[in-house]
């Protein structure tokens, strides 16, 4: 059970991450948005830290996407 949501979790930093790089945005960017250092949010991405609730609903907010977007990575909704 603990192996499964440790993969949940880096499944939905790796969402977050294609998201903000579909969105040409930086590190730094959305760590200022977040006002945490950019190593505090690399830390979300590589699944380091553990992500809030809180701190999930201001990323979609920033990324302007469905926190669902952020769960359940759907290509298709971000072709350019």
């Amino acid at each position: 059970m603990k192996d499964q949501l440790k993969e949940e979790m880096k499944v939905v930093a790796g969402n977050i991450r294609k998201i903000r790089e579909f969105r040409n945005y930086t590190q730094d960017y959305l760590a200022a948005k977040l006002e945490i250092s950019q190593n505090a949010y690399s830390k979300i991405e590589l699944s380091y830290s553990k992500l809030t609730l809180d701190r999930l609903f201001h990323i979609a907010l920033i990324l302007d996407v469905k926190v669902t977007q952020l769960l359940y990575f759907d290509q298709a909704l971000f072709k350019k």
